[in-house]
């Protein structure tokens, strides 16, 4: 999970209509994962009324899928935030440093490729209750509850 930049998350109004869209992983501590949500659209509305989230990525290399299930705790101020919106800024110089070079050696305008953190957003901390491996072949390997 740590190699990846962004991580389908998954949430669920209270009615349990579904909702998944693409969350940039900040980082990873112990059983604990930090998100940074842009948008503050659907996904913040549902993890207001059920904080439950399903993470799902797959490792391209081995065509390992995996899904981590856990709670959420939404944080929009305080030490936490401020420590991670310091992370943030750092990760930011790196993936556009990254996606600029891409983008060069593409051919392309450096602007498409600029990451700027807007001046609001939500980190959601998200403390990792249960996950499995699916393999190629299906089969699961499950941990947690």
């Amino acid at each position: 999970m740590k190699a990846r930049e962004f991580i389908a998350v998954a949430t669920a109004d209270k009615g349990g209509k579904p909702n998944c869209a693409p969350k940039l992983l900040l980082k990873i501590d112990g059983g604990i994962a930090y998100f940074i949500d842009y948008s503050i659209g659907k996904t913040a509305e549902n993890l207001k009324v059920n904080p439950e989230v399903s993470l799902s990525f797959i490792d391209i290399n081995s065509l390992f899928g995996y899904r981590l299930n856990g709670k959420v705790e939404i944080i929009e101020k305080g030490k936490i935030y401020d420590e991670c919106l310091k992370e943030l800024r750092e990760k930011e110089i790196g993936l556009s440093v990254e996606r600029v070079i891409k983008g060069v050696q593409d051919g392309k305008s450096h602007k498409e490729f600029e990451l700027e953190i807007p001046e609001h957003f939500l980190i959601y901390k998200v403390k990792i209750e249960e996950g499995c491996e699916i393999s190629p072949r299906g089969e699961i390997k499950r941990e947690g509850s």
